[in-house]
This record gives C-alpha cells, sequence and structure tokens, in this order.
C-alpha cells in the first residue's frame, strides 16, 4: 500500500472518531433528566411542593334538598380582630336563635339548616377565602351576614362569581347592592342612607359651621366620610376627614392635627367596632370631646355596655342607633330580644336584628323556592314580603322591576326602610336604653335634639 493510500485511511479513522463523540455529547430528552443528591431528595421529602395555580373547583351545593341530610347557609362574620368583635359574636348570637326557631318548627323543605360560620376579620382577603371555602368546600347553598364593608365588598364579587344568594346584614358600602347583582341582596342602609341621616340631625342643631370626620382606610370608611362631607357641603356646613388604617391604637397625632386647627363643633366618628373606642377615649382625655364647643358624635357600638368600659368619660357623647328603639318594637322583636337578653342583658343592636332577620329572609326565600335552585331562591327572595324583628321587609327593585332613573342604583335589592336613629347619654354608666332619643323628632324621648355638655333634661 502507497504512502498516500495509508494517510488517506489515517485521516478516515480520525474523521470517525470524531462523527462519533460529538454524536455521543448531543444530549437526549433522556439523558436531560438527572436525579437530585441525597440533600436535594431530603428536601422533597420535607417540604411540601408548591400547589399549581388553577381554576377553583366551583359551587358544589346541592340543587334539590332530597340530595342533602341538612340544608348549610354560610355565615361570615368579624369574630376576632381587628374586626369588630362583640358584634360579630352578637350576630352568630341571634343568627343561632333564628337557626333554632327555623329548626324547630322543622326546617327548610322538611330539613334542618345548619349555619357554617367563618371568621372575616373585617379584612377583604379573609372575606374572599370565607366565601371561596363555604362555596366550593361546605357547599352552602346561600350566605347570611357579614358586619364590616371592607369584607362585604370582596364576598360580594364571589357571591356573584358563583351565582350564591346572599343577604347582606350590616355591611352600608353603596357598592354592595350598587353592583347590581343578581345574587345581592341587603337589609341595612346603604351608606348615603346614613349619610342623609346624619346630616338632617346635624341640620337641626344650632350653630354648626365646621364638623371634623375621623374615619378608618376601609371600603367602608372612606366613601361614607366622602359621602358624609359633599352631603355637609349642601346645607353650607364645612368638613374636614382625617383617617387612620384599621387596627391602629393610638390616635394622638390625628388628635394633635385636629386640636391644632380650628375648633370643630362635631367630631364625628365613622371608624368600625372597637377601634372606634381607641379614637373616642383618647379625644376625651385629650380634652378634645365632649365639651361646651365640641360635640360628641361616637360611633354605633357605643350602643354596647363595653363602651362605658372602654370609654369611661363617654357621658354625653351622641351615637347613631341603626334599628329600633325598645318603644318601636313589635311582637317578633319582642320575642326575639327576651332570648337574646338572656346572653347579652340588653335590647338587641341592629346588627343583631338584622342577623337575626337575614337568616329568616333567607330561610323562607328557600321554603318558597321549593328546590335549592339559585335562580328559584333569588326569585322568591325578590318576591320577600314579611314582618320579622325590624318592621316590614320587601325589595321594591330588582330583575323584574328595575331601577328607575332618578333612582340611586344602590337601591337594588335595597330594603328601603331602615330606621336611622340617634340617642345621646346623659348619665354616666347609662344603659343604651334609657339612653335619650334626639333624632327623628317623632322618636324624641326629651322633646330636644341634643342636650347640652353638662346638663341635665
Amino acid at each position: 500500500m502507497s504512502r498516500k493510500l495509508r494517510y488517506l485511511f489515517a485521516l478516515l479513522a480520525v474523521l470517525v472518531l470524531v462523527l462519533s463523540a460529538c454524536k455521543s455529547a448531543a444530549p437526549t430528552e433522556e439523558a436531560a433528566v438527572t436525579e437530585p443528591d441525597a440533600a436535594e431528595t431530603d428536601a422533597a421529602e420535607t417540604e411540601p411542593e408548591p400547589e399549581p395555580e388553577e381554576a377553583p373547583s366551583g359551587r358544589c351545593a346541592p340543587m334539590s334538598a332530597d340530595e342533602v341530610d341538612v340544608i348549610k347557609i354560610g355565615v361570615p362574620l368579624p369574630m376576632s380582630a381587628p374586626g369588630a368583635v362583640a358584634g360579630g359574636l352578637a350576630m352568630q348570637y341571634a343568627i343561632n336563635i333564628a337557626v333554632d326557631e327555623i329548626n324547630a318548627a322543622g326546617g327548610v323543605l322538611g330539613k334542618p339548616i345548619q349555619p357554617i360560620f367563618y371568621d372575616t376579620q373585617s379584612l377583604p382577603e379573609r372575606g374572599t377565602a370565607a366565601m371561596e371555602y363555604l362555596i366550593t368546600q361546605e357547599c352552602v347553598v346561600a350566605v347570611v351576614g357579614e358586619y364590616h364593608s371592607s369584607a362585604g365588598v370582596a364576598e360580594n364579587e364571589v357571591a356573584h362569581k358563583y351565582h350564591i344568594p346572599t343577604v347582606f346584614a350590616e355591611t352600608w358600602n353603596d357598592d354592595i347592592t350598587g353592583a347590581q347583582y343578581e345574587e345581592t341582596f341587603r337589609i341595612a342602609p346603604a351608606s348615603s342612607m346614613v349619610a342623609a341621616a346624619d346630616v338632617n340631625y346635624i341640620s337641626n342643631l344650632e350653630g354648626i359651621e365646621f364638623v371634623v370626620i375621623v374615619t378608618e382606610n376601609t371600603d367602608y370608611g372612606l366613601p361614607a366620610a366622602e359621602q358624609t362631607k359633599e352631603a355637609l357641603a349642601e346645607i353650607g356646613i364645612e368638613s374636614e376627614i382625617y383617617s387612620a388604617d384599621k387596627g391602629v391604637a393610638d390616635y394622638s397625632a390625628i388628635i394633635t392635627r385636629i386640636q391644632g386647627g380650628p375648633t370643630p363643633d362635631i367630631v364625628m366618628t365613622l371608624i368600625t367596632g372597637e377601634d372606634s373606642y381607641n379614637f373616642e377615649n383618647q379625644a376625651i382625655e385629650a380634652g378634645l370631646m365632649p365639651t361646651e364647643d365640641t360635640i360628641c358624635m361616637a360611633n354605633q357600638v357605643a350602643v354596647q355596655p363595653a363602651f362605658w368600659d372602654a370609654v369611661p368619660g363617654g357621658n354625653y357623647c351622641l351615637f347613631r342607633k341603626v334599628g329600633l328603639t325598645p318603644a318601636a318594637a313589635n311582637d317578633v322583636t319582642r320575642a326575639f330580644a327576651e332570648k337574646y337578653k338572656q346572653r347579652f342583658n340588653i335590647f338587641p343592636e341592629s346588627y343583631a336584628l338584622e342577623a337575626y332577620d337575614a337568616m329568616r329572609i333567607m330561610a323562607l326565600a328557600i321554603e318558597n323556592a321549593g328546590s335549592l335552585d339559585p335562580d328559584a331562591i333569588i326569585d322568591a327572595l325578590e318576591a320577600t314580603d314579611v314582618d320579622l324583628a325590624q318592621g316590614h321587609y320587601y325589595f321594591p327593585y330588582g330583575k323584574n322591576n328595575p331601577v328607575p332613573e332618578g333612582e340611586p342604583e344602590w337601591m337594588w335589592h335595597q330594603w328601603p326602610d331602615p330606621a336611622v336613629l340617634f340617642l345621646q347619654y346623659y348619665e354616666e354608666g347609662q344603659s343604651s336604653d334609657d339612653a335619650a332619643v334626639v333624632y327623628p323628632e317623632a322618636y324624641q324621648t326629651h322633646g330636644t335634639f341634643l342636650i347640652k355638655f353638662g346638663e341635665t333634661p
């Protein structure tokens, strides 16, 4: 063999080796998978893998009472801080009274009803979690309750998403019914109704020129403050809004700012729940209110006996009361109040009356619907015509009678007749049952719109 041929064979051999090496270096799918080392294996066994994001499983509520032994109704409420704990627990007790009465009378569609409670803490994210859990895990056929608008606004979206009939008991934000979802009903007043009542009352007081509004940064507090400010401006009264985050304990900075400005004729508290006690007590201790120059307008939870423990200087404070006075009670109110007083020893607050009535309204609607079909329940809710603890319930506007032009959008599925009163303490430690009713004039117990600071009626 010639030297040239030997050279060619050698060159070919080298090329074959190079090509073989290149081919074995190219990765395949199987080669790309590697086994974890021991440390990675231990970690995989002790740390759960993150759950993949996927669409919610959906509502699991039955469509017929024949499918279940009990009919579950979801009840989101604030039962721990920063929510209005006293309000949430009062509502829970009231709902349990309603459930006991309903079940003692034979239940609904021949089945007992079971309330499923969930603590929302007044927080939007907890409101969302509550509804997702109640609807997709507990398989509730309907929802009643809630105290805070901040949670209620979030809950409203989930109820609409899953088409779950819902009666809100104590959420005031206009948008809850203003969204005009067919699933949503409300028996509490809308914020605009309350703001109008506040301003109507203030318009009856002499010499009011400047009002300070102290509120919370929530879906209730900020809109309510703005609505009140606008309504006051319409009657020529100036106002200024101060806001704080929900759950704040120290209001000294806000109080100092208020005292550094013009002396207010009224300090109005729109902070909800027990947080309002903190502000009111600190404002009183700082000498801001109540005085001969400045009226104290406390939050509605001043109706509770706990007010005096938290705000011992709260004499002469006004407070709003949504709901009935004992004098306006009907037979249903009195029967409920007798049971309620076994636990709380006071005439039921508005949110307790609303919670009781909300459960009774929903149970009646399910019975009248004749099934657990949400559309049938919604139709039955729209046809509500019943006397309960707060009075005669009906919903003038809905699918079959849309809100007409000239009426606010929030009148959709809104009970139009909640009572809004103002009461005033005039003795230290006084029971709210004995406080003076100062507004409306037709309900006045002492013939005056205001008991002046330091005076006795």
